[in-house]
């Protein structure tokens, strides 16, 4: 009878163990998608990710689309 009341404690502690790594590997994980979602759209409508923005690159012949580029970053967010 020890025996699987032991082993019903050691599944307790996997649980428990699993949830808590669930709960801080998600907002890590749904962090990093929505940098990776607003470089996206940085680059798909000319712009250049610099120090966690997007910034008009300045170049000649690339057109920076702003407000595509925030349209682009709405769609993603889901409004």
């Amino acid at each position: 009878m020890k025996e699987a009341a032991g082993e019903a404690n050691l599944t307790v502690i996997a649980i428990v163990l699993i949830a808590i790594v669930a709960a801080v590997a998600t907002p890590l994980i749904s962090n990093m998608m929505k940098g990776t979602a607003d470089k996206s759209c940085c680059q798909q409508y000319g712009g250049q990710w610099k120090s966690g923005g997007c910034q008009d690159p300045g170049v000649v012949g690339n057109e920076f689309d702003s407000a595509g580029y925030e349209e682009c970053r709405k769609a993603g967010k889901g409004e």
